[in-house]
């Protein structure tokens, strides 16, 4: 960049330029979100069959579109900014050297060089000559420059080098800025169709990196999250940013954001819905890359009876090869499956009355994390969360979202009109195997700061007229972390519900961190896991909450084994419906054991 351009430039330009992206960032926005929560709501109720499922599908591809239109708008204006802010910086460093210079009776000339007059003490009659200093910026031409000026008799040498070495150091910056930030911007375009691809939200992904390493010095310019901060703490920072300061940080930022609690839901919602879409991108183009490398194997052959020998024609079985590549290929796509299942909740909006999904957050690291909410946390009466247990992870997530959206539906049918919002919270990572992982404790203690924080951030984002009455619903292992969380911190709940608990590691429910009378306990029959933790697997054996000792109300439980306590109409979800509401006087409760029917 040359010294006429760099005079004449105003920052606030591309900042006016990059208010213009963001205002169509925030309309693509609020498109994708008519589109999805209520003109497809409003097909839903009016259409069915084939023409609904053609109409949903042209529709999501209509809010994906907006969707990335957003994304990328939003990184355009960010960029823009930040592009502004360094040559904001730069050009207040021109400004002042140039003025000095005029003040100090110097001449800048078109080409950033500086030209003095004749000055100093005269020697045989004569002044020193004038001169013309350059700029200079390589550190062994500017100590050979800086030298001449010194042993130069006349001073204003020495003046005109110092302000001539200004501009050329901001020139070089000005120039090191544009060069930097011209391909970023280049980037952040778009192919010339109508589909979004998972290559395009691949290449959002790479853009979204490559706008938040260069535009670092920007980043950095802004108010900072508190460091290792409470949820409050993280709702006071938040708050006091201004409006395209917050959309700096959700674009450059978005796992950071994605991840903070006490942060506004519709933040943390879009920063991770962000997330998700790069992150899917990202996956679908590595799990092509592995079907290339991986060609399916024949997958049938003719069945030959192993005693005999002899070919059974017409009878074919599965080849052991593709039995493995079946196998591998599971693996490679199960993160794309948790990724579908939350679209596909999101997709589900407006069905059976089924409210927004917001995701409070996302991450695909080590077996993945996922927080899905029905409904809007930090406007709802009532906020129940769930704490799934031992083998889930971001590829199962499925079941687990649908559990609270049943949870969600029954709750909604007992709230007399009030608010609801059901929460599946897998922020933690979950033992993997219950023979192998569930005895050990460490998994309950590593995640319980995590779940008091998010529990605290619910508190500290509800904007509510009153506090919301809140639930803790935790099945098999995620009873256990719930009761580390209860141990080591404050476990910010109204009521707790335990089922298929194998212990809590708690000795009684008056530990539980919650009023008295407000644990609950469900433990189906055939359900193996309790008595797992009741006999002392893996070595402690532990009071479980069904355990009269404990001191949990303990619900009627009319369904079976370790993973039913959520089907629908049952009066095991109806219980739980009725605590997350505020109902727990008309609870259906399990008959204490008859002391004399051992003598009966």
């Amino acid at each position: 960049m040359d010294y006429t351009t760099l005079r004449a430039l105003k920052p606030a330009e591309f900042s006016d330029a990059a208010d213009g992206y963001r205002r169509t960032s925030d309309r693509a926005s609020a498109a994708k979100d008519r589109i999805e929560n209520q003109i497809a709501v409003a097909m839903r109720d009016a259409n069915e069959g084939e023409a609904l499922d053609a109409a949903l599908k042209q529709l999501r591809e209509l809010a994906e579109n907006f969707h990335y239109t957003q994304v990328q708008c939003g990184l355009i204006g960010t960029a823009l900014d930040a592009f502004a802010y360094e040559l904001d910086a730069v050009k207040r460093k021109l400004d002042s050297a140039v003025a000095g210079a005029q003040a100090s009776q110097l001449t800048v000339n078109s080409d950033g060089s500086v030209t003095y007059p004749p000055g100093g003490e005269k020697t045989d009659g004569k002044l020193p000559e004038g001169g013309t200093a350059t700029g200079l910026t390589d550190s062994t031409a500017w100590a050979v420059g800086r030298q001449a000026a010194n042993v130069d008799p006349n001073p204003h040498h020495r003046l005109a080098q110092d302000y001539a070495d200004q501009i050329a150091n901001a020139l070089k910056e000005a120039t090191e800025a544009d060069e930097k930030w011209a391909p970023k911007l280049r980037a952040l375009k778009a192919d010339d169709d109508l589909t979004v691809s998972d290559k395009d939200w691949a290449d959002a992904s790479s853009d979204t990196s490559g706008v938040s390493e260069a535009g670092k010095k920007y980043l950095d310019s802004l108010p900072q999250p508190p460091k290792d901060g409470s949820a409050k703490d993280n709702a006071e920072w938040w708050n006091e940013l201004t409006a395209d300061e917050q959309a700096a940080w959700i674009s450059m930022q978005p796992d950071s954001v994605g991840a903070l609690d006490g942060l506004p839901s519709t933040a943390r919602d879009e920063a991770n819905r962000m997330v998700l879409a790069e992150a899917h991108g990202v996956a679908q183009g590595e799990y092509n890359a592995w079907l290339k490398k991986h060609p399916e194997p024949e997958r049938f052959q003719t069945y030959i009876d192993p005693t005999t020998g002899t070919v059974m024609k017409g009878v074919n079985v599965e080849t052991q090869a593709w039995k493995d590549w079946e196998e591998e290929r599971k693996k490679a796509h199960k993160s794309l499956d948790g990724m579908n299942a939350i679209q596909n909740r999101f997709d589900a909006t407006g069905k059976n009355g089924l409210p927004e999904a917001y995701l409070l957050g996302f991450s695909t690291e080590g077996d993945g994390r996922a927080i899905i909410a029905n409904g809007n946390p930090d406007t709802a009466d009532h906020q129940a969360v769930y704490v799934p247990g031992t083998t889930s992870d971001l590829g199962s997530i499925e079941g687990n979202i649908n559990r609270m959206v049943n949870v969600w539906h029954a709750a909604d049918d007992e709230a007399d009109g009030k608010s609801v919002s059901t929460i599946t919270w897998l922020g933690y990572d979950a033992p993997d195997s219950v023979a192998k992982d569930a005895p050990f404790k460490h998994y309950a203690y590593d995640g319980a700061p995590a779940f008091n924080q998010f529990l605290d951030g619910l508190q500290a984002s509800h904007s509510g007229d009153s506090e919301a009455h809140r639930t803790v619903i935790a099945h098999s292992y995620g009873s256990t972390l719930v009761g580390a969380a209860a141990e080591t911190g404050h476990l910010n709940a109204d009521d707790v519900v335990f089922a298929g608990s194998p212990g809590v590691r708690v000795s009684g429910a008056d530990e539980m961190d919650v009023p008295k009378g407000h644990v609950w306990n469900e433990e189906a029959d055939e359900d193996p896991v309790p008595d797992l933790g009741r006999w002392g697997h893996g070595g402690d054996a532990f009071i479980i909450p069904s355990d009269p000792e404990f001191g949990a109300n303990e619900m009627t439980t009319d369904t079976e084994g370790h993973s039913g306590y959520w089907n629908e109409r049952s009066q095991s979800l109806t219980n739980q419906a009725l605590v997350v509401v505020g109902k727990g006087d008309e609870v259906v409760l399990k008959p204490p054991p008859d002391p004399w029917a051992h003598v009966k």
